[in-house]
């Protein structure tokens, strides 16, 4: 398909806005208020986007299911390398998700509070205790992205409500839920095992998110 063609009949403001939104925030969902129209908006041009992002190594990612547009690099490029401690808790919120979303409908918000993401860290067993500077900075980066939102001021307050969203199925791509269950298990023992403190400049032990 020609390219111009492909932006013949859109509007060129609406899509540089849309691309430059997932481009910059990694997910856009459905029931966002924020991401909302550019989701729809590129669910009905998907083919514009997918060619746009085609040109640039991407491969748009659309999850009507679960209400989720991103973007996958297959050379690995572009990729958010993770601090260790912003690896587990990722991989803590999504063994939380996917715990209670199999208790729950399709349609129910999965909401959690803070105090859980405490008690899983604490079965690991770490060195450090998770400190709640780090727990803030790091729910506010995932805040940012799309993969959560908070319904109550300090993210870092035990009693603090958070939502979710289904994007954090989509920040490392696998098969299934139980093989996602399970890969997420098996990296937060390996962090178990050698857990040692870990300070601001940590690396993540290779962890990559696949969002852009």
């Amino acid at each position: 398909m020609e390219i111009a063609n492909v932006f013949e009949h859109i509007s060129k403001d609406k899509f540089k806005s849309a691309a430059n939104k997932l481009l910059g925030e990694c997910f856009l969902l459905k029931k966002h208020k924020d991401t909302a129209s550019d989701y729809n908006y590129i669910l009905n041009n998907k083919d514009a986007f997918i060619e746009y992002f085609d040109i640039l190594g991407y491969e748009l990612i659309i999850d009507e299911q679960n209400g989720v547009i991103g973007l996958n690099n297959p050379l690995g490029t572009g990729r958010i390398h993770l601090k260790k401690i912003e690896s587990i808790l990722l991989l803590i919120l999504r063994l939380l998700y996917i715990e209670k979303r199999k208790q729950l409908s399709q349609i129910d918000d999965v909401i959690i509070i803070a105090d859980e993401i405490y008690d899983k860290y604490s079965m690991l067993k770490m060195n450090a205790k998770l400190d709640k500077t780090a727990m803030r900075n790091t729910l506010g980066m995932f805040q940012r992205y799309h993969l959560i939102g908070k319904l109550d001021a300090d993210m870092s307050n035990p009693d603090t409500r958070i939502l979710i969203y289904p994007s954090i199925l989509f920040a490392v791509t696998v098969s299934s839920l139980d093989d996602l269950y399970q890969s997420a298990k098996d990296k937060l023992d390996k962090y178990s095992i050698g857990g040692d403190s870990f300070g601001t400049n940590d690396s993540a032990d290779n962890e990559e998110t696949d969002e852009n």
